[in-house]
């Protein structure tokens, strides 16, 4: 700059200092428009939609590719595997999200690469096909978990109710055909539940899905030139953890000559420490779960375990004899395995309220700030709303997540329509679930559904399983043990689990779409293939499992299944069927009336034979089909009649006869 110019600049700057002192406001709004400007510079170099702004955003359509589905199915195969796996080994699922979105664009990225350098490249792959890909994989995978194929669908087996003693025998054991035919009927409810509440959920009240927010940005990286040669790096890294793991497996397979032989039942502590069940098997499954897993939930594994394994159960296990018959087998609920179980089950259901009283007030409270910052909930796609803080990324997805609309009257007439077949259709797989169980469920579960999926936008925290036991508990004790209430609780379960949480994750991959300029229609018929293919995968996956391990849901084999357990004796404590008689007797032969848990005056009455025919008289019952002798005064042992369950019980625990 020459001399001129700088005696030119130095008289403006005297200018304005001129300026300034006869108006001082005039410095502070020029530093505020210097500001001003300085954020709309920082706000442009930070926005993600302006490196985006120049391509072209493919329609509906053309976001849904053969290509993104046929990788979606390998994909879910994969997935479904992992997730089964854990299902029916640990019961922790960890969320599968950014891995399949990372693998999703890997593979089609290096599809497009060969069809590219080919000349055969017609479509480029857009970061809107890997949220279709990303949302049709978890769509398909989460039916491992919501099927309950480690819950409550294995808890109505054979298998797991000859893990319990209760005097009941309602089972339905698995098979293809019926699960295929369930899963259709139940999973797609949730899908229609809350989709006309989509732009209350991310537009209005701009609910962050913490999940679904973080694959978002991680799929608008990957399509960045940056990101690109960052996902390629990921993948390269994938790769080489995947082999070793392979490869570990494999080697390990060389030393295992039986179920506790080998790296599988390491014994790291000793032998002592070992019958314990503190040992390492060296998996690389678990060490990728804890690793992917926040620390609190490993810690509470963690602690879980010590305190369980290594203090309490030793410590019950002493009191055999004492507090339960020496006897009883290791899988008998009335003796340490009951003891197992049920302190975990109080520990569940207590944890479990807990949180589900903390996110409904969560979600009662911000629905109530949302409701004070305006006088009305805009339920109108034409509501007004304030731009003058909306950032140029906002604006940009609310235009296209508003353009490709979902009908009303299309949303309304799914949910009416699949809950009609269901409710028509479901009482034929279970008899014991009545058309009408159905239509309270029906009716109620899209209130239960906006509060999980509200909640799941706050909290990152999914209430599914919590709704599931409340069904459990409503439907079994509703329909009473006397008319298949342990069938009819668990099925309830199932139909309540599948639509919360199908309603959840379709929020969660709207959050998606919307940070990457997705069509809100593509993400629901992605979410419907998913589901769809999920609803074919899981049981396949899960009957190679069942019929593979024949000890499949044994406390002591590989896959335990442990949730089936639980789920099952959730469905037997709705109406107290575990409730047992004591095993001491009166010498007085009068009517007794014994109040084992302090719960009813009348739970329970003790009859001696002499008195049977009087007590028919006076309660005006008849006994059925009494599978023993036909009893007289000379027998000397009593009768225990449940006025809840309507059973006759011996006091060998056997059931001799109904109540008519």
């Amino acid at each position: 700059m020459d001399r001129n110019g700088r005696d030119q600049r130095h008289m403006e700057e005297e200018e304005e200092e001129k300026r300034d002192e006869l108006d001082p406001n005039q410095k502070t709004k020029r530093a505020r428009g210097d500001n001003h400007q300085g954020l709309v510079m920082a706000e442009e170099s930070m926005s993600v939609e302006r490196i985006f702004e120049a391509q072209e955003v493919p329609s509906w359509q053309n976001q849904l590719t053969v290509r993104a589905f046929v990788v979606s199915f390998g994909l879910s195969v994969l997935f479904t595997f992992i997730v089964m796996k854990l299902n029916l080994t640990t019961g922790i699922i960890p969320s599968l999200n950014v891995s399949a979105g990372l693998l999703g664009f890997f593979f089609v990225k290096t599809w497009t690469k060969l069809l590219e350098k080919s000349g055969f490249l017609k479509q480029p792959f857009t970061r809107q096909e890997n949220t279709v890909i990303q949302t049709c994989v978890v769509a398909s995978s989460g039916i491992a978990f919501s099927g309950g194929f480690g819950s409550y669908l294995f808890g109505l087996s054979q298998r797991i109710s000859q893990l319990s003693s209760a005097d009941i025998n309602e089972f339905k054991n698995p098979s293809l055909g019926w699960i295929i035919g369930f899963l259709f009927i139940v999973s797609f409810l949730g899908l229609f539940s809350v989709v006309p509440l989509r732009k209350i959920m991310i537009v209005d009240f701009k609910l962050t899905y913490p999940s679904g927010t973080a694959t978002a940005h991680l799929i608008n990286s990957f399509h960045t030139p940056r990101g690109a040669k960052l996902a390629k790096k990921q993948v390269r890294t994938l790769g080489k953890f995947f082999s070793f793991s392979f490869l570990w497996g494999f080697f390990q397979w060389f030393f295992t000559a039986g179920d506790d032989c080998g790296f599988v039942s390491f014994p790291t502590f000793g032998l002592k420490a070992y019958k314990n069940k503190f040992y390492f098997d060296f998996s690389a499954t678990y060490v990728g779960v804890g690793m992917i897993c926040p620390y609190i939930i490993n810690i509470s594994v963690l602690v879980g375990g010590i305190l369980s394994w290594g203090l309490m159960w030793p410590l019950i296990e002493k009191k055999r004899g004492d507090w339960f018959s020496a006897e009883l087998p290791l899988s008998s609920f009335h003796g340490l395995q009951g003891y197992k179980v049920f302190i975990s089950i109080a520990l569940i259901l207590g944890d479990g309220t807990y949180n589900f009283v903390k996110v409904l007030a969560t979600t009662l409270i911000g629905l109530h700030r949302q409701l004070k910052k305006r006088d009305i909930i805009p339920v109108s796609d034409g509501s007004p709303t304030s731009t003058s803080d909306v950032s140029f990324d906002d604006k940009r997805r609310t235009q296209l997540f508003l353009k490709d609309q979902i009908p009303s009257w299309f949303v309304i007439g799914g949910y009416v329509a699949i809950a009609a077949v269901s409710i028509a259709t479901l009482p034929h797989i279970f008899s014991q679930l009545k058309w009408y169980y159905i239509l309270v469920i029906y009716v109620i579960a899209p209130v239960l559904a906006f509060c999980n999926a509200y909640g799941t936008g706050l909290t990152d925290w999914s209430l599914a399983s919590t709704y599931g036991k409340l069904a459990i508990f409503t439907i079994g004790a509703w329909a009473g043990a006397a008319h298949g209430g342990v069938l009819a609780g668990l099925a309830a379960c199932g139909v309540m689990m599948n639509i919360v949480s199908t309603a959840s994750d379709l929020m969660q991959d709207f959050k998606t779409g919307y940070m990457t300029l997705s069509s809100p229609r593509s993400m629901f018929v992605s979410q419907v293939v998913g589901t769809a293919m999920g609803c074919i995968i899981s049981p396949c996956v899960f009957w190679l499992f069942y019929k593979a391990f024949d000890d499949l849901g044994q406390p002591e084999s590989a896959y335990p299944a442990p949730y089936a357990t639980v789920y099952r004796n959730m469905a037997l404590l709705a109406f107290d069927i575990l409730q047992m008689p004591p095993e001491f007797s009166f010498t007085n032969l009068t009517l007794h009336q014994i109040n084992l848990r302090g719960k009813h005056d009348q739970d329970w009455y003790r009859i001696h034979a002499e008195h049977i025919a009087m007590w028919h008289l006076q309660n005006n019952f008849r006994v059925e089909a009494i599978a023993t002798h036909e009893l007289t005064v000379s027998d000397d042992y009593f009768l225990w009649y449940s006025s809840i369950t309507r059973h006759f019980i011996t006091p060998a625990y056997s059931n001799v006869a109904f109540v008519k």
